[in-house]
């Protein structure tokens, strides 16, 4: 992002259902000098809800439905933006499915979208292919997938190369 700091609007977009995403948004978008909004689900998720290893609790049945799309609490407020750095936890190698809620709920056409994601170790999987359709007309990469909260020099030089 060097040298484009005075010409590109940045905002950054985040959902954190347990804080580990929000606390990365928030130190890059200090570091980027960026908009922050909090991507909120409607209904809150609770621990339960979060717990993978039951079949039965919300987010393994939103992830087993790839045409799941649960509920905003407001749609995506994009426009004046030229780059949106989109930060989710990585649930099944793939971006949870509030991501195609958020994209499907405001126009990204035009807009360069950079991924990046919390784990506690896995990579991308197929994150961008699963959200490519739910942005027509955007271009969306892959960022950086962050194993806790890195340095402000660390996120400074990831965003250099933006």
């Amino acid at each position: 992002m060097a040298g484009k700091e005075n010409t590109m609007k940045t905002l950054v977009a985040y959902f954190s259902p347990t804080g580990t995403t929000a606390r990365v948004a928030h130190a890059i978008a200090e570091a980027a000098g960026a908009d922050v909004q909090e991507i909120v689900p409607a209904v809150p998720y609770t621990a339960a809800d979060l717990n993978w290893q039951d079949k039965g609790s919300r987010s393994t049945v939103e992830m087993h439905d790839p045409a799941s799309r649960p509920a905003l609490k407001g749609a995506a407020e994009v426009a004046g933006y030229d780059l949106i750095l989109l930060g989710f936890p990585i649930w099944w190698y793939i971006a949870p499915t509030i991501i195609n809620t958020y994209l499907e709920s405001a126009d990204f056409s035009g807009k360069r979208i950079v991924l990046f994601a919390t784990s506690g170790g896995s990579g991308f999987g197929k994150a961008a292919q699963g959200l490519e359709a739910s942005c027509p007309g955007a271009q969306i990469t892959e960022g950086r997938v962050f194993h806790g909260v890195p340095s402000r020099a660390d996120l400074e030089a990831w965003l250099a190369k933006l």
